[in-house]
């Protein structure tokens, strides 16, 4: 991507922004800690256990979430929901799931990690993969550090799982499958340029960055 390309994408990216986060704060009730940790019961079958793994659409770890941003999560559910993320067990839990559920749960897991802060300067990306975090713009929404994202409707993306983030990266490329994808035309823009091959270096660099993300088995698992 050219320079001049590279600022439009950037300029088109805070637009969205800005509009999102107006959406967002509009809609979204105030979450409560303690009722979303009373309502976590069924996310801990799979976020509670350190390395679980999912198998649709493809073997890989399911997200750490605890640390992650409350917009962010909230944001994940209600697309999950509405069946702009496509996931068969995710929307029938999202499904079942209230604005007001959905504002404690992202309540409770942005929490759920205290006291861990990412370090302002990321771990130097090997300079191929440097080339592509440049191409894709990435630091311009999900921060210099990869954990302090321009707005937190926009995930920590340091240190997740590499295998998610490269079934995540993958979705936002598949058109007309009504069981796999992701909606979201920014993603979509910025990940139809590159190969499976580009997608999955970008995923393992970005799972190396220390960031303050987790998976924290609940009290039952331990």
């Amino acid at each position: 991507m050219n320079q001049t390309m590279t600022t439009l994408l950037k300029s088109v990216v805070a637009s969205a922004t800005v509009v999102a986060a107006l959406g967002a704060q509009a809609q979204t009730p105030a979450g409560d800690v303690k009722a979303g940790e009373s309502k976590a019961a069924m996310c801990i079958g799979c976020h509670g256990i350190p390395g679980y793994q999912n198998s649709f659409p493809e073997i890989h770890k399911v997200p750490k979430i605890s640390g992650q941003s409350a917009p962010y999560i909230a944001g994940a559910l209600q697309a999950y929901r509405k069946g702009d993320r496509k996931h068969p067990t995710m929307r029938g839990i999202a499904g079942s799931l209230s604005d007001q559920d959905i504002a404690d749960l992202a309540a409770f897991y942005s929490g759920h990690n205290p006291g861990v802060t990412a370090p302002e300067q990321p771990k130097a990306a090997p300079a191929a993969v440097a080339a592509l975090l440049e191409k894709g713009a990435c630091v311009s929404c999900h921060g210099a550090n990869f954990s302090k994202p321009i707005d937190p409707s926009y995930p920590k993306v340091a240190g997740q799982y590499a295998d998610y983030l490269y079934v995540a990266l993958k979705s936002y490329n598949v058109q007309g499958n009504p069981h796999i994808g992701r909606a979201n035309p920014i993603m979509a823009g910025i990940t139809q340029q590159f190969s499976n091959a580009e997608l999955k270096q970008i995923a393992n660099y970005l799972a190396t960055v220390q960031g303050e993300l987790a998976t924290k088995p609940q009290s039952r698992f331990r």
